[in-house]
């Protein structure tokens, strides 16, 4: 399947949330949603990733709302997440149906070049206690994330390089910020 790109229709997301609440994409039409896929809910990178966009969320919600989705099962990314608190909705994926429907990719590359160009961020994420340590979903799957507009559009379509690249979400912040002068 090919990617996604800027101008396409966002595919809608029928889903349950880590609380069990239903969860449609389409619902949040009139509203810019940040829509971020992960790998697994033990993942060192996507556990720093997530504790960083939980930290500035405050901050990003006034720009778009933020949709997290992780290829594990609901108990072991319930389990994972329960540390966070997070304000946003996350939730699991397990079958790949969504990842699959936006095409993410995976990439044994990708995963060696993580673990090599970004030591640094993987140690900082093993000393804050987060280590790899269920492995429910594809070992080589990789993030992406795209920028939803209000009419369910596709803005920006992201396709992380390795396993620990998303986009820059202050960048992302000060596009917006622009747009509205």
């Amino acid at each position: 399947m090919p990617r996604l790109k800027q101008g396409d229709q966002a595919p809608n997301i029928l889903l349950r949330d880590t609380e069990g609440v239903a969860f449609n994409l389409d619902t949040y039409r009139g509203k810019k949603v940040l829509l971020s896929f992960y790998r697994f809910a033990t993942c060192p990178f996507c556990n720093l990733r997530i504790h960083k966009v939980v930290k500035e969320y405050p901050r990003y919600r006034e720009h778009f709302e933020v949709i997290a989705i992780f290829e594990s099962q609901d108990e072991t990314l319930r389990k994972a997440m329960r540390k966070y608190e997070a304000s946003f909705r996350i939730m699991s994926d397990s079958k790949g149906l969504y990842y699959d429907a936006y095409a993410l990719e995976k990439s044994f590359i990708g995963v060696i070049k993580g673990m090599l160009f970004r030591m640094p961020s993987l140690i900082k994420s093993m000393m804050m206690g987060n280590f790899p340590t269920q492995v429910d979903s594809a070992m080589t799957r990789m993030p992406a994330d795209f920028l939803i507009d209000e009419n369910g559009i596709i803005q920006i379509a992201y396709y992380g390089k390795d396993e620990g690249d998303h986009l820059d979400i202050d960048t992302l912040i000060s596009t917006q910020t622009k747009e509205k002068l």
